[in-house]
């Protein structure tokens, strides 16, 4: 999800940065704009490959154990839900 976001900060950074748009912001150089949504947008794709790297990427894990009750006959199935 954020490489999403990562490559529109890198777009936009990259038409600020290289004078692609004429654009009147009082206070602030364009070209300097620029420069930090390029590097907010490396940081963001550097940090999603990260925390996809360690395993972080959320939902749960689950175990399922199936087998037949030799007194009764019947099917005995029993799921472990493991939340990360």
């Amino acid at each position: 999800m954020w490489i999403g976001l990562g490559v529109i900060l890198l777009v936009l950074g990259a038409v600020f940065a290289f004078d692609v748009v004429t654009a009147d912001i009082p206070g602030i150089a364009e070209s300097t704009l620029g420069w930090i949504l390029i590097a907010a947008g490396l940081l963001a794709i550097i940090l999603s490959f990260a925390m996809r790297a360690t395993g972080r990427t959320g939902g749960y894990t689950t175990t399922r154990e199936s087998h037949v009750d030799p007194g009764t006959g019947s099917r005995v199935d029993r799921t472990d839900v493991d939340p990360r």
